[in-house]
């Protein structure tokens, strides 16, 4: 048996996986998110320690025999979060996440103080990365700084508490703005730029590698063996892509979760820093990945689901599953900014086109619509930047809507592949990357594709009046930019 745990947004999720690859069960438990400022995202870290172990505990409460049988865990989490340690190894403050917006000027001055930024870190300083954070941290709230011992990713401080090592993968560290992501080690020259020195951050291992044993205080509790490995895991998106299987150059897939990504597999450090692409190590050895970012996907319908004080599946539900062509309602799905293409931490959600006579169902097909249309802007950035991806499968909570793949499908002019285990990709493929560490299996043995639960190809029918559609809704942004 092994176990996955993904450190999500909004909640965590524990996956018990079996020597076969199939999930025997799962728990969740949810996390609250602070917004104490515009701009400003932030969660307690000791809540996400909470989160996990309460979840592993419901796992071993209801499968015993199971837990017991686990022999290596893996590790997943949302990317980014500064997560400030004194030397006593507590946190100094909440931690600042990933789509927290308040260092833009932060990330001007990381480029003026780092010339070679780029072509070291391989992406733009943008306020959702965790270095200029640090130096918001330094011009704010210098007393805080000044104590920092070391700063942790999300899921490196869950590995923290469960084994009192602190370590770090290379898919969650590239998104530091501090890795060297083409010679996969800490750049000194970067943490220079923000006030800091090797001494600040973990080690860093491969996420199919050994990072740590779990503490023997939890082993017991859960009636584990006391020689329990932990991997080095992965980022959120590098982990669904284990999950997924795509582990090869040129695989792809598209996340429709809290935020949104759009993914491809590479065998090289490929940057591409102008389109604001991301550039990461991927969670195995020799491996890269590619991707595109939106800061407020299935996001920006539960928004709308808050709002409108109903259910996302009611909201759905009248829609059917598939519609006949664009809704007459834009919507641009910035809520919280937006990173590719647009680079705007600042970048504000809107609709267009309302009208006395618009209805709900015409409001919530706008939400789909205007996140599958970034979702195509994000297609065509990574296909600039390395050619055109012909596929991809759909993963994330997004993924449970027939609806929302069908107009993904006609919106990209590609197939979307529903998959198997598609919602908790990330937490599975952290469950392979345990076992991988545990068993020093070949990955390519382990991190098989899921079987595909439906394709939705784009009907010709529509593709060309979305084609028209994108072009109108692309005019929007820049339209908008200085008005709101």
């Amino acid at each position: 048996m092994y176990l996955g745990l993904d450190i999500g947004t909004s909640g965590v999720k524990a996956v018990l996986v079996s020597e076969a690859g199939a999930i025997v069960a799962t728990a969740a438990r949810e996390l609250v998110l602070s917004h104490p400022a515009p701009l400003w995202s932030e969660q307690d870290p000791d809540a996400w320690v909470d989160a996990a172990i309460g979840a592993v505990d419901d796992l071993a409460h209801h499968h015993p025999r199971e837990v017991a049988q686990v022999r290596g865990i893996g590790l997943s989490g949302q990317m980014h979060g500064a997560t400030l340690l004194d030397a006593d190894g507590r946190p100094l403050r909440p931690a600042i996440l990933w789509n927290d917006g308040r260092s833009q000027a932060e990330c001007i001055e990381l480029e003026r103080r780092c010339p070679s930024l780029h072509a070291i870190a391989g992406n733009l300083a943008m306020p959702g990365f965790t270095a200029p954070k640090l130096l918001w941290v330094v011009r704010h709230e210098p007393e805080i700084f000044a104590r920092v011992a070391k700063v942790l990713l999300p899921k490196a401080y869950v590995r923290y508490r469960l084994t009192g090592e602190m370590a770090e993968d290379m898919s969650d560290a590239a998104g530091t703005l501090w890795l060297d992501v083409g010679q996969r080690r800490w750049s000194a020259e970067l943490l220079k730029a923000t006030g800091l020195d090797l001494s600040h951050m973990p080690r860093l291992v491969e996420g199919s590698e050994v990072s740590a044993v779990l503490a023997p205080e939890f082993a017991q509790c859960w009636g584990m063996a006391k020689d329990v490995v932990l991997a080095g895991g992965a980022g959120d998106n590098a982990a669904s892509a284990i999950g997924l299987g795509a582990i090869a150059p040129g695989d792809a897939f598209l996340s429709l979760g809290t935020s949104g990504v759009v993914f491809r597999v590479t065998d090289r450090f490929a940057p591409a820093p102008t389109s604001a692409v991301h550039a990461f190590c991927h969670a195995l050895p020799g491996l890269w990945h590619q991707m595109g970012v939106m800061l407020s996907a299935a996001a920006s319908l539960a928004w709308l689901a808050g709002v409108m004080e109903m259910p996302a599946a009611a909201l759905l539900a009248p829609l059917g599953e598939r519609v006949d062509g664009p809704s007459p309602i834009k919507f641009l799905p910035y809520l919280d900014g937006e990173r590719t293409p647009h680079n705007d931490a600042a970048a504000s959600g809107a609709f267009v086109g309302l009208r006395g006579g618009t209805g709900r169902s015409q409001i919530v097909q706008a939400v789909l619509e205007g996140v599958a249309f970034a979702a195509r802007d994000n297609l065509a950035a990574l296909s600039a930047a390395g050619g055109p991806i012909a596929e991809v499968d759909l993963v994330g909570g997004g993924s449970r809507s027939p609806l929302w793949a069908q107009i993904c499908a006609d919106i990209l002019g590609i197939p979307v592949h529903r998959v198997e285990e598609g919602e908790v990709g990330a937490a599975l493929g952290a469950a392979r990357l345990g076992r991988l560490a545990a068993t020093g299996e070949d990955p390519a043995q382990i991190c098989t594709r899921p079987r595909r639960l439906a394709s939705f190809v784009p009907r010709a029918s529509t593709t060309s009046a979305y084609d028209e559609a994108y072009r109108r809704w692309r005019a929007l942004y820049p339209a908008l930019k200085e008005t709101i």
